[in-house]
């Protein structure tokens, strides 16, 4: 589907930290179906320039959309949001995306990992799920130090709501603390001690981690150590510490000079020529500037869509599930034809 933008009104803007807050909005009674969100879905913020950037809705689902945002260093959009923004602003955001997102009606046992501003989609998840009194959640939440922790008194609320069935471990990396194991980063050996003090690992139905790379591909692989099934495993990246990685281009293109691509968008097919190499949204975009898109690094969803003719290859992918990759679902930005004619379908 594509984004279709909508001006929406601040209704508030809340100071977490000295360089996060969070941003509710005013969605008016004609639109609010559009906005109704999942937990752990996002919203994408456009700027007059045609800057987009996602960011993670933390309000539990049948609320109002409220996303937190963290100032990014050489971030217009994140600096223009934490510093300029304010009540009564409009802002053009697009409708919920993403599949970061729980059923809510199975209950069970969840263990979310998140550092820094992953807290966001984990929050809404953690408080939407806890509704079910089938439902126990265990957090595990990694910051540098403990005036940077975002959404404190949120948690802290949650923590006092459902005393029996919530727990939450904060580690900090630059701040001793009164447990050693809770002091350090959020990373493969610390994982490897700390879960089984805190969990039964086979007994947990889901685990939800959100977070820099290497946090989420470190506790991926502990997990993986431990048995735990592929399935049971969801992940959502933030680029916090570190850069993306390199992208890894493929070399095994199609044979001749271009391919002939047709995307499929709002039930309209449209059909163009895209040079070898070049991703699959970028060729198309010049003819369908409607074509959904956010970061274009392959982390946050935005472009997913569904090969039903032809054969592409993802250059990486940090947004999408196996059983999503093995359904045919591919992120078009990051993906480039590898046969004559493909088709992508977004509307499914």
């Amino acid at each position: 589907m594509a984004l279709g933008f909508h001006a929406l009104r601040v209704a508030a803007i809340d100071r977490l930290c000295p360089d996060a807050v969070a941003v509710t909005f005013d969605v008016p009674p004609d639109l609010r179906d559009r906005y109704a969100f999942r937990p752990g879905q996002s919203l994408t913020v456009r700027s007059g320039d045609d800057q987009r950037r996602t960011y993670s809705i933390c309000s539990p689902a049948g609320s109002a959309p409220r996303i937190g945002v963290r100032e990014v260093p050489g971030g217009a959009i994140s600096r223009w949001i934490v510093h300029d923004l304010r009540p009564g602003d409009l802002v053009e955001v697009a409708p919920p995306s993403g599949t970061f997102t729980p059923d809510l009606t199975a209950g069970g046992r969840h263990v979310l990992i998140a550092a820094g501003s992953g807290i966001t989609p984990v929050l809404s998840i953690a408080a939407s799920l806890l509704r079910d009194p089938r439902a126990e959640v265990v957090l595990l939440y990694g910051n540098r130090r403990a005036g940077t922790v975002m959404f404190a008194e949120d948690l802290a609320d949650l923590k006092d709501a459902y005393p029996d069935r919530f727990q939450v471990v904060h580690v900090l990396s630059r701040e001793s603390r009164e447990v050693e194991l809770f002091t350090g980063r959020l990373d493969g050996p610390r994982l490897r001690a700390l879960l089984p003090l805190l969990v039964d690992v086979p007994a947990v139905d889901h685990w939800w981690l959100c977070g820099p790379f290497g946090m989420v591909t470190e506790a991926t692989a502990v997990l993986g150590e431990s048995g735990v099934e592929p399935a049971r495993i969801h992940r959502e990246l933030f680029w916090v510490d570190e850069a993306p990685p390199s992208v890894v281009r493929d070399e095994s293109g199609p044979s001749g000079p271009s391919s002939s691509v047709t995307v499929v968008l709002d039930g309209r097919s449209t059909t163009v020529d895209v040079a070898d190499g070049t991703a699959l949204l970028d060729g198309a975009q010049p003819a369908r500037p409607d074509l959904p898109f956010a970061c274009k690094g392959g982390v946050c969803g935005t472009c997913r869509a569904r090969v039903v003719e032809g054969e592409v290859a993802m250059r990486r992918n940090f947004a999408l599930e196996a059983a999503e990759v093995e359904a045919g679902f591919v992120l078009t930005c990051q993906a480039t034809a590898l046969t004559p004619k493909v088709v992508i379908d977004f509307d499914q």
